[in-house]
């Protein structure tokens, strides 16, 4: 088309954060170059996530993204307590990061690899074609058009590229929930690392990082830097200020008064920010009624939104993308076989529906009232079963999703392999591991390793199982499957 700007990027991804840098390591992995767009002219610094828990973590670390990880002791759902320390084989695992160092991570990454990250530079509309996606960008100097093969929208809750693209975003907003959250100092206040608690001299001892619930609410309180706590204060209310009423110190002061019985003295934070400053009214929850519209993907955020609660949200999202770029790379380069790409919707749907059950389950159970707290009761007797507390933990890792593989039935089978060799996972590329030393592919796009083991195993990139058993035509068809018509197995 006239006027249209020659790319040399398959792959056009809108959305600068965690997702869409993550998206553009794992599409680089696979040998695709990805253009990242991201309308704010710098890499964000206001404070968000403070961490990652869940079965992303030790992929992650498999990618060389992360130091070597160990299952969390102890956790929360629903702000009861879940012991984990006696757990055989916990599957919860956890990164301690703050959102704004795992962006500069994953944009460093992705920048080694040879991607191209274009700040400031905001998507404004495109059409799709059958060859590919015209896009319209308005950049610093001036709007211009860059076709592409796909798009992917990381953009966010609020997104453009799902909008654009006429995809629904059902769901249900529950509009009595009032979130409050500063970063502050707390006069004279003692923390006690060891109880995992702070005192506050005259008023009283709080507990430090879960959530803690009351008859009235629920808070949290959290170490934020030297002299600085981050505390959080969610009600049940109606008449909160509207988001155009700018939020205080004094009104996160007055909420987690009414939380928690106590009148704790709050001031502005010690050091030079940026600094937390924020109040949520209502909590939505929403999942895309598709992940994909022709040409355009979304991802992340511009997929899913959720309650906060457990801390799932970059679990999810990170996945997503791990779970499209091997596909979308195998589209690019030529041998995707049928129906790969409509796999990704099919996989990660449904995660996203397991997210939204158990974060709206958390919030319920974090509800004030008497009902609330018999429920509680109840829900924390069963937690006192090991059996009960892995399950929970299962559910929070993200570990208890299967995907549908159409293979011979096998306990491995479309589950997360957390433990592979790390060079050829590295490169995100599929591994056959083979115990007896046997088997080779004649194509080059499947790693063959030596593994122990009673039964080969084929992963996928995304580290999920395609296939496990003994070798024959099951594992020749798997192979075909997901890696293409002429691959072959010699036993």
């Amino acid at each position: 088309m006239a006027g249209d700007i020659a790319s040399p990027f398959d792959i056009v991804i809108v959305g600068g954060g965690p997702n869409g840098l993550m998206l553009a390591c794992e599409l680089s992995l696979a040998g695709v170059r990805p253009l990242v767009v991201e309308r704010l002219p710098h890499r964000g610094d206001q404070p968000k996530a403070n961490g990652i828990v869940g079965q992303v973590v030790r992929l992650l670390r498999r990618r060389g993204l992360a130091a070597e990880e160990a299952p969390m002791r102890a956790f929360v759902f629903g702000a009861l307590p879940l012991d984990l320390s006696g757990l055989d084989d916990n599957p919860l695992h956890g990164m301690g990061i703050k959102q704004p160092e795992l962006e500069e991570l994953f944009e460093k990454r992705a920048l080694e690899l040879g991607a191209e990250i274009r700040r400031g530079h905001e998507l404004t509309g495109f059409d799709q074609d059958a060859q590919g996606v015209r896009l319209r960008l308005e950049g610093p100097a001036g709007p211009y058009v860059l076709r592409t093969r796909h798009l992917v929208g990381c953009d966010g809750a609020h997104s453009t590229v799902r909008k654009l693209a006429g995809i629904g975003f059902p769901g249900v907003v529950t509009a009595d929930v009032v979130s409050r959250a500063a970063h502050v100092s707390v006069p004279g206040a003692v923390l006690r690392m060891e109880r995992a608690e702070v005192e506050v001299p005259g008023v009283g001892t709080f507990g430090l990082y879960a959530w803690h619930r009351t008859e009235r609410g629920a808070y949290a309180i959290m170490p934020a830097g030297p002299g600085t706590l981050m505390i959080s204060a969610m009600e049940w209310e109606s008449g909160a200020p509207g988001d155009d009423v700018p939020m205080t110190v004094e009104e996160l002061r007055a909420s987690l008064a009414r939380v928690t019985g106590a009148d704790v003295p709050l001031a502005g934070p010690a050091g030079a920010g940026p600094h937390l400053l924020r109040r949520l009214n209502g909590r939505n929850t929403r999942v895309a009624e598709r992940y994909r519209a022709g040409r355009v993907f979304v991802a992340g955020d511009a997929a899913h939104v959720h309650s906060a609660m457990g801390a799932p949200g970059l679990n999810l999202g990170l996945q997503d993308c791990v779970n499209l770029a091997w596909k979308l790379a195998a589209e690019v380069r030529g041998w995707a076989p049928p129906r790969l790409l409509d796999s990704y919707e099919a996989e990660r749907r449904p995660a996203a529906e397991r997210v939204v059950l158990h974060t709206q389950a958390q919030l319920a159970l974090a509800a004030p009232g008497v009902e609330v707290t018999a429920l509680r009761a109840v829900f924390g007797e069963l937690l006192d079963d090991a059996a009960a507390r892995r399950r929970i933990a299962s559910l929070l890792a993200g570990s208890d999703v299967v995907y549908p593989m159409p293979a011979p039935p096998h306990p491995l089978l479309g589950r997360f392999l957390p433990d592979l060799p790390a060079e050829p996972a590295a490169r995100a590329r599929p591994v056959l591991l083979d115990p007896e030393g046997r088997l080779r592919v004649r194509h080059g796009r499947v790693d063959v390793v030596a593994a122990e083991g009673p039964d080969a195993v084929l992963v996928r990139p995304d580290g999920y199982v395609a296939w496990a058993g003994t070798p024959g035509e099951t594992l020749d068809e798997a192979l075909r499957t997901w890696f293409g018509e002429s691959l072959e197995v010699a036993v």
